[in-house]
């Protein structure tokens, strides 16, 4: 295998140099655009091995019921475990000769012939394969029309929306103000003051009205301006002093934004998850801003295989020894996703059905048939926002209808840091991951080493992006990409003193610069957005200062006391004191310090 990946690296070498020699001399064409449509997302049915990245609380949740009783069983081929490749023509490889060409190889190709000791039943790229599975469910891989505005994005959970403060957001490069007017109707307009472009989310609520504390300038929920102190008292407001004004919904417990401001709101298109609507329904949810782009978010929330490694004893169902081949089928491709079912190989079925819905929707749905036949359903669901260039914000939501015990053991803001801890494992590779696609420019069919018993998602993921990319601000798909137009824009805050003030107004969390901006700090990617952590932090903070105070006022009281007994019990009470102060920080610190990952030895 040495002796492969060294012929490998020599012939890639030795190909780039053709290459740049051949352009040198002859002045030729550089990169190949991208190539136009791709076969299109395609669903897929999988085995039953733990799911998205944040399965961190399903599986626990999952692993404590039997296995399902009437599990969908499908028949199983044959799927030996190798490589299929991303490459322009797939070339059909016998498994141990080396191939050779008269004709200067391609960059594709060398990866091709690099892989020509692996078996050619792995390779389930072929350009022929996809056109035979996508007639067989009736899909084209021609471009469709797309319009990325034209859709309902998850903007927060209802429940943290701030009720005295703006909030500030973003869908790709649009800034939005988020908040609830007078009378608790939430409103959504562009985050721009009219007046001279400041952001109103840095503003305030006077009396349920948006005011930007600029200038004072101050605006109702539908737009309109209705107070400038500037203006001369026999002077008329201004019919252009108004704001851009979007759609929002309160669906199931998320905001929805309609971005169109041509088309109206298409309520057709609002997602609706019928497990969430069951009775006894209960889920756990939690929200993070996440430092890489919302298509690699949802690679990541597709790859089941990355758990037992990645995750290893994040939980109890995480074991890297559990690391193994995966079942996949498509059921599903259209224009605005695909679905289908997965399992893990050995266990021969595949109860887990995976759906992705346009624009970034994921739901991983399981159904446990009990003893007595009654049915259980369990869902994750990942809604996952674009929020510019190398960055995003997910929403993420598990339940069942049958309730896990844990959830009566441990309180909520546990699940809520494991969760961050889960993301945080995982954000080192997907920057980097960001990093590389945006430096190398090329579609991922360049890049990826895709195998076929683990990264059948990821693949159906950027096909359906090749449809639709064009209708985006920007996108990297399986054969074609569009890079943005403009640069990413980066936002500095203020350091020091004034970073550590300004960050707790109005609704950005403490004073302190722990609590500064920073996405690479889980408080600010966590629990500024979420009510229950920012209290638990808060409440704790309080207790600590408390219990400090009352351990050093015990310890004085020990040094005033005449007798022995009495010293004892007060320093015996400034000790519980001193013991409860450092539960309280050992709690805050949970919630908000960031995990570091150590590699064990094996």
């Amino acid at each position: 295998m040495l002796y492969e990946c060294e012929h490998a690296n020599r012939a890639r070498l030795e190909a780039s140099e053709r290459i740049e020699k051949e352009e040198s001399i002859g002045g030729g064409g550089g990169g190949a655009a991208a190539s136009s449509s791709s076969s299109s997302s395609s669903s897929i049915l999988s085995p039953s091995s733990p799911s998205t990245s944040a399965y961190y609380l399903t599986m626990p949740l999952l692993n404590q019921f039997p296995p399902p009783q009437t599990p969908l069983s499908l028949p199983l081929k044959p799927n030996p475990a190798g490589f299929f490749f991303i490459t322009t023509r797939p070339i059909r490889l016998p498994a141990t000769s080396p191939v050779t060409s008269s004709r200067t190889p391609s960059p594709s190709s060398v990866r091709t012939h690099a892989a020509s000791g692996l078996k050619e039943a792995a390779l389930i790229d072929r350009d022929e394969e996809e056109d035979a599975a996508a007639k067989e469910i009736g899909e084209s891989g021609h471009e469709v029309e797309y319009d990325w505005t034209d859709e309902w994005y998850p903007l927060y959970l209802t429940k943290d929306v701030p009720d005295d403060a703006p909030l500030g957001l973003r869908v790709f490069d649009k800034q939005l103000v988020l908040y609830r007017d007078g009378g608790g109707i939430l409103r959504c307009h562009e985050d721009r003051c009219p007046h001279r472009l400041a952001k109103l989310s840095e503003g305030q609520l006077v009396d349920g009205k948006l005011e930007c504390l600029y200038h004072g300038w101050q605006f109702e929920g539908e737009g309109k301006c209705v107070k400038i102190p500037q203006l001369p008292s026999d002077a008329k407001i201004p019919r252009s002093a108004c704001l851009m004004t979007y759609e929002v919904r309160d669906s199931q417990g998320v905001v929805w934004v309609w971005m169109s401001q041509k088309a109206p709101p298409k309520p057709e298109k609002l997602p609706w998850f019928e497990n969430f609507a069951r009775p006894g329904f209960v889920d756990t949810s939690t929200i993070h801003e996440l430092p890489y782009d919302h298509s690699i978010l949802l690679e990541n929330l597709m790859d089941p295989a990355h758990i037992p490694i990645s995750h290893d004893r994040t939980d109890w169902t995480a074991k890297r020894e559990d690391a193994q081949p995966l079942c996949f089928e498509v059921t599903e491709r259209t224009d605005r996703g695909f679905a289908g079912w997965w399992g893990r190989e050995k266990d021969g079925s595949m109860p887990n059905f995976l759906r992705f819905g346009a624009p970034c929707v994921l739901q991983n749905n399981r159904e446990i048939v009990g003893k007595n036949g009654e049915k259980h359903y369990f869902t994750g669901l990942f809604l996952c926002r674009p929020t510019g260039q190398g960055k995003s914000m997910l929403i993420v939501r598990f339940g069942g209808t049958m309730r896990s015990p844990l959830l009566k053991v441990f309180p909520q803001w546990y699940f809520h840091q494991n969760a961050s801890k889960v993301f945080e494992q995982d954000m080192g590779f997907l920057s980097s991951q960001n990093e590389v696609l945006m430096t190398v420019k090329v579609p991922t069919k360049e890049l990826y080493l895709n195998l076929k018993s683990s990264d059948t998602w990821v693949s159906e993921y950027r096909k359906w992006m090749d449809k639709v990319g064009h209708g985006m601000p920007y996108h990297f798909g399986h054969k074609t990409i569009s890079l943005p137009e403009l640069p990413a824009v980066v936002e500095h805050a203020p350091a020091g003193l004034i970073a550590g003030v300004s960050a707790s107004f109005p609704a950005k969390g403490g004073i302190g610069t722990l609590h500064a901006p920073n996405l690479a700090n889980r408080y600010f990617r966590h629990v500024i957005h979420c009510k229950g952590c920012r209290s638990v932090v808060k409440a704790y903070e309080a207790w600590k200062d408390r219990l400090l105070a009352m351990a050093a006022a015990l310890t004085a009281l020990a040094i005033l006391a005449y007798t022995r007994q009495w010293k004892a019990i007060l320093l015996v009470s400034a000790a519980a004191s001193l013991g409860g102060s450092y539960v309280c920080s050992t709690v805050v610190a949970i919630n908000t310090t960031n995990f570091i990952r150590t590699h064990r030895r094996l």
